[in-house]
């Protein structure tokens, strides 16, 4: 025996089949998990390389003088007179033997404030009679204290 399906009734104008349901259009689950990857993945992609760059500016930057000791030796800074100071990004350690040697360090001092690394105060101890002294002060990398490098020229 042969079953007979009967037509739907026919839609009015303006309304839909019953018997026809639309089905909205399917969306791949993957894709969405895969976008939201790879937007993390750009994202931690820029922080990587902006952290990159920022190590190496801060390693272009770095002070040699933050390390350095008595007996050592730094390259030649900027001419100042007497009195005088004058602002200096860096002092670049080097070996005694090198041409490029100009002062000794005779004497170190940690951490100072601002007011007493600004007097230099703390290196006259280090200076002989009737020699001449410079003091170079820089920044300690965490505490905010100062050091102080005490120099004479190298003879």
């Amino acid at each position: 025996m042969s079953e007979q399906v009967a037509p739907s009734p026919a839609a009015q104008p303006g309304q839909t089949d019953p018997a026809v349901v639309e089905q909205p259009p399917a969306q791949p689950g993957k894709s969405k998990g895969r976008k939201v990857l790879g937007v993390v993945g750009l994202l931690l992609a820029v922080v990587a390389v902006g952290a990159a760059k920022g190590a190496l500016h801060l390693w272009e930057q770095r002070d040699d003088a933050v390390q350095a000791k008595v007996g050592e030796c730094i390259a030649q800074l900027p001419e100042v007179a007497e009195g005088q100071e004058k602002d200096v990004d860096s002092a670049k350690v080097v070996e005694c033997t090198s041409t490029e040697a100009a002062y000794t360090v005779v004497g170190r001092v940690d951490h100072q404030t601002e007011a007493q690394a600004r007097s230099g105060d703390a290196c006259e101890q280090y200076f002989k009679e009737g020699e001449d002294g410079y003091v170079f002060s820089g920044g300690e990398r965490s505490g905010g204290k100062f050091y102080l490098l005490c120099l004479t020229k190298k003879s």
